[in-house]
Parts: structure tokens; C-alpha cells; sequence
């Protein structure tokens, strides 16, 4: 299996990823909460580039249990009836509703891995899952979300997670470029927990808004077995997924 780590979904063409099955990983927050989402029985999540592209869609697809859904500088945005804590994307509150997201980074990765065979999403939450999804590709092509088109710790380090996992699980021979490397050599210096992720830019700048305990939330492991993947622009969970 050929792999390749990208630090930041920006730049990437289609020629990057034809043929690959691709992951995005927005671990703070976006896929953390959409794979909460799912988990908790919402039948769609829509992720969308923009607040303008975002409204636009609501009003083809209807109101009717359909819910707007992220964020802009980590808050909530104004009008919208879910933020992007994981946290809110549990229980009767997304049951059974389309969601449509627009987040500042996540979102906008997940239209950017549109050029490959398949692409689904991943964080800490469902990582198990996602191995066993991704042990057949022949080639692999992990997107980090990042930070505005910068490099962001907890996504690298998701990334290099999944590249142990699947070293592991005797997925061989690996054929990594340099990103998938040197997060591999990451992930081998930190261990998914708490501690972890608070030390990462991305959540303190949670602290401002009040939002901390999110960290929490991202930092757990293997608590799902969904893995959503995008078909038509709809993140769903495919059966026998």
C-alpha cells in the first residue's frame, strides 16, 4: 500500500488523488462531531465551503428536519442551530436529520479529496473502524485538515495513529512519502490522550470561547465503529460499513 500524509488539504488537485481512497481527519473538530452525528442516527451530513453555500443548499433541500450546523473563530455561527462541539451531536438532537456543516477548515477539506475513488472520515473517535475501512487500498491518501492551510498537531498526529494501525494489523509492505513518515515518528512520541490534545494550538484556542471540555471529547479512542464516507457530497454510513 502506497500512503501519503498531506499537512493541509490546500493545493490538493484531483491529479493527486485519482485512483486513492483518502481520509480526512479533522480531529478539533469537524470529523470528531460528524462521526458523533452519525453515530447517534442522522441521516446525512452536507458539509459545505462557506455560510453563503451552506444557506443555498438549505434552501433546496428544504427546512424540514434539517439542521445548520459549525462554526467561524471556533463559535458557534450566528443563526445556525448547532455549533461544532461533539458534544450537541448526540441523542434525539441529530437523530434522523440531515446536517448541513460549514466549519473553517474540516468541511472545506472534504471538498477538496473529491477527486479520489472514495474518501471517508476519521479521527481518534473511530480509528479502528477507519484501519479495517482503508486495509484494502492500494493506495492511501490521509488529508489533515490543518489550520487555515497550516500545519495543526492533532491532525498529524491522527494521521500517523492510522499508519501505525495499519502497520500493525500487518498491512505491508507500507510505501509511505515523507508526510506519512514523519507522522508515523510523531504518533510514536505521543499517545492519544487528553493530555495530548491540550497541547495543541487548536485547543487552546477553544479556552476563549469556553469550549475546553471539547478536547475531551476528541481525544477518545476507538468509542465508534461508524466510518462515514462522502457519496454525492452527503457523508453517510454506508451499510456494512
Amino acid at each position: 500500500m502506497k500512503v501519503d500524509v498531506r499537512f493541509s488539504s490546500e493545493g490538493l488537485g484531483d491529479q493527486d488523488l485519482s485512483g486513492a481512497t483518502a481520509v480526512v481527519v479533522d480531529v478539533i473538530r469537524a470529523t470528531t462531531s460528524l462521526i458523533e452525528a452519525l453515530a447517534s442516527g442522522a441521516s446525512g451530513v452536507y458539509p459545505t465551503g462557506s455560510t453563503e453555500e451552506a444557506v443555498k443548499l438549505l434552501q433546496s433541500i428544504g427546512r424540514d428536519d434539517t439542521l445548520l450546523c459549525g462554526e467561524r473563530r471556533g463559535e458557534k455561527i450566528e443563526g445556525y442551530d448547532l455549533g461544532n462541539s461533539p458534544s450537541e451531536f448526540r441523542g434525539d438532537a441529530v437523530r434522523g436529520k440531515r446536517l448541513i456543516m460549514n466549519t473553517t477548515n474540516g468541511t472545506r477539506a472534504f471538498l477538496a479529496a473529491e477527486g479520489a475513488d472514495r474518501v471517508v472520515a476519521g479521527a481518534f473517535t473511530n480509528l479502528g473502524a477507519v484501519t479495517v475501512a482503508v486495509s484494502q487500498a492500494e493506495r492511501l491518501v490521509i488529508i489533515c485538515a490543518g489550520a487555515s492551510g497550516a500545519f495543526a498537531l492533532e491532525d498529524a498526529l491522527c494521521a500517523g495513529h492510522l499508519v501505525r494501525r495499519l502497520r500493525a494489523a500487518g498491512t505491508d509492505p507500507l510505501e509511505l512519502n515523507d508526510g506519512a513518515t514523519a507522522a508515523e515518528v510523531l504518533a510514536a512520541a505521543f499517545p492519544v490522550n487528553l493530555d495530548t490534545l491540550a497541547q495543541t494550538r487548536a485547543a487552546r484556542l477553544l479556552e476563549g470561547p469556553g469550549l475546553a471540555g471539547d478536547v475531551a471529547d476528541c481525544a477518545r479512542l476507538d468509542v465508534h465503529r461508524v466510518v462515514p464516507e462522502l457519496v454525492d457530497r452527503v457523508l453517510r454510513v454506508r451499510h456494512g460499513a
